[in-house]
């Protein structure tokens, strides 16, 4: 059983990263003009500013430098290229009018959790769980057996994060730490975008005051959750991290719907009631097994 004290901590950083991630498609929908290329390089490099700056005034830079070495900079390596494909296809999503199947992504991930915990971690898989992933897994065969949406989008989501978090919850660095190296190992790659499109005048920073002040943001926007994800991830059981991750999946469905007004199909619908329905069954389980 986890300790009082740190499950209480890792609680409130899960819950408000994934708050923070669920109303994120309101920040994202003010920057639909810009490139998601650019997006995504202006939040890698904002974030790593950010960054920098925190490392340097908490005097961390030496300790990071020797943590992130061998395997755990290879790990990182890793993780940062999952975490910029699940960016970008995030991006791309909100811009392109397809956040429910975003919100279908951050549905399915969650059980994504579930098996990686317990094929990879050895977290132990009840028969409720088990249910769970079997159910989610009959409505995403529906969904892409019917042959409309975009059924690549969720997948993605789902498999990107869900290898992200699983990285970043083994590697032996702190969640400020990771998340730095991160962002400094995709920063040649996002300078380079951005430089590219300066040269051929489709840079959207430097256009006015608003656009360049919501690039900026990116910088906070992204790194927040991310490192009270990282956080969070180090306190409690993998698979208690996939309950919390309702909440996100929610936030952006309602606004999908309510807000944007995406259409949703029947295909759709049948793979969202029986996701849900995994997805409460993973809920039972793990309340149950927390009053045990």
């Amino acid at each position: 059983m986890e300790p009082t004290a740190p499950a209480r901590t890792g609680l409130l950083y899960g819950i408000g990263a994934y708050a923070l991630w669920g109303v994120l498609p309101l920040y994202l929908h003010l920057l639909r003009a810009v490139p998601p290329a650019q997006v995504l390089s202006h939040r890698v490099l904002w974030s790593l500013l950010l960054l920098a700056a925190v490392v340097v005034a908490t005097r961390r830079l030496r300790p990071l430098l020797v943590a992130a070495r061998g395997r755990v900079l290879a790990m990182l390596t890793a993780s940062a290229v999952l975490i910029a494909v699940n960016w970008f296809v995030y991006i791309w999503s909100v811009a392109n009018d397809h956040l429910v199947e975003a919100s279908l992504g951050y549905f399915i991930n969650p059980l994504v959790n579930v098996t990686l915990g317990t094929l990879l971690l050895g977290e132990r898989l009840d028969r409720l769980q088990a249910a769970a992933i079997g159910v989610a897994a009959v409505g995403v065969a529906i969904l892409a057996a019917s042959g409309g949406g975009a059924i690549w989008i969720s997948l993605s989501l789902a498999l990107s994060f869900g290898f992200y978090g699983l990285i970043r919850k083994v590697a032996a660095i702190d969640a400020l730490g990771g998340l730095t190296i991160e962002t400094a190992i995709l920063a040649p790659l996002a300078l380079a975008v951005l430089l590219h499109a300066g040269h051929t005048g489709t840079a959207a920073f430097g256009s006015g005051g608003r656009m360049d002040l919501l690039l900026i943001l990116a910088g906070p926007v992204t790194a927040a959750p991310l490192l009270m994800f990282a956080a969070g991830a180090r306190r409690l059981r993998y698979t208690t991290m996939g309950l919390l991750q309702f909440i996100a999946p929610t936030l952006q469905f309602l606004e999908a719907v309510l807000l944007f007004h995406e259409p949703v199909r029947t295909a759709q619908l049948a793979t969202f009631g029986l996701i849900w329905v995994g997805c409460g069954l993973y809920a039972w389980s793990s309340v149950a097994a927390a009053r045990r």
